[in-house]
């Protein structure tokens, strides 16, 4: 039957309570947990998933002992309710902005090397333009970054595109090129060569970001194509914050963005080493999803990154 309807027809059949249902069911995997997550009895909500299976034309759950698991056409229905409900959020934000002037909520998603040029001055002239909207910043790789972004949890990430993420999904724009260099404490033997190569490099331990990372693989790549197969010893971390306090406290190295070095070495934590790395990492970019609408304030502080 499900096959012959229009998607009209087949939404006009699916009501709203049934894709809360969805979500809930596919959080819980436990009808009695979702249906008391929504307010309802366990038997309105039984009623709700045969009718929505019903309307379908598929089995979405299979009935086990200790619960419930979605099929494969479960699975879709489930990220569809998701996304529902992310987009209604965001459709309540732009009525509420369009009644009370740039309000709402503005997520932003960044790699810790765009903190310094790009975001903090971008984001200090929208506060001070829009002092009513809430600001939240997220930091982490750009793997992880464009993974939330996807998902429709952060509005805008300023990162680098990663494999795996195509251009039929998301629109960027370069904002920000620039080097990375090696970075170690105030004091540490490195900063005594006077030109100190890889090799001189590797016999320290190292803090890097988590595999998966562009810059994480492209150091690695750098150091194959250098020839240098040593095994590193690594700490791995995401956080700016820990990587400065790991530096200030070991002998440790690491990579920065040459302007979040000079950030961190103008407030005395640390020093860049003298050395060229054969390290080609892409520009920072303003990424967005494709074909999804900014809200009034994500749209606000995009025009804030290119405002003069």
């Amino acid at each position: 039957m499900a096959k012959t309807l229009s998607d009209t027809a087949l939404l006009m059949r699916l009501r709203t309570r049934q894709l809360l249902l969805l979500e809930a069911l596919g959080r819980e995997h436990n009808l009695g947990r979702a249906a008391a997550a929504l307010g309802m009895s366990q038997p309105a909500a039984t009623k709700l998933l045969q009718q929505a299976e019903e309307a379908t034309g598929v089995t979405l759950f299979t009935r086990l002992a200790r619960g419930m698991e979605p099929t494969p056409s479960g699975e879709v229905l489930i990220r569809y309710a998701r996304q529902a409900l992310v987009d209604f959020g965001f459709a309540r934000e732009q009525m509420a902005a369009l009644r009370s002037g740039l309000r709402g909520r503005l997520r932003l998603g960044s790699v810790p090397g765009a903190l310094p040029e790009l975001l903090a001055p971008a984001l200090a002239g929208y506060k001070r333009r829009h002092p009513k909207v809430a600001v939240s910043v997220l930091v982490d790789t750009s793997d992880v970054m464009l993974a939330l972004l996807q998902r429709g949890e952060v509005d805008v990430v300023l990162g680098r595109l990663a494999e795996g993420h195509y251009e039929d999904e998301l629109e960027s724009r370069p904002l920000l090129a620039e080097p990375q260099v090696a970075v170690v404490r105030n004091g540490h033997p490195l900063l005594e060569l006077a030109a100190p190569v890889l090799e001189d490099l590797v016999r320290w331990p190292w803090i890097l970001q988590p595999p998966g990372s562009p810059q994480r693989t492209r150091f690695e790549g750098a150091l194959r194509e250098a020839g240098i197969h040593v095994r590193l010893d690594i700490t791995e971390t995401a956080s700016t914050l820990a990587t400065t306090a790991l530096l200030a406290a070991t002998d440790m190295a690491a990579i920065m963005p040459a302007s979040l070095a000079a950030h961190y070495g103008r407030l005395g934590v640390l020093q860049v080493v003298a050395i060229t790395l054969p390290l080609r990492v892409p520009p920072i970019h303003l990424i967005t999803r494709r074909h999804r609408e900014l809200s009034p304030a994500a749209a606000g502080f995009v025009a804030e990154l290119h405002t003069p």
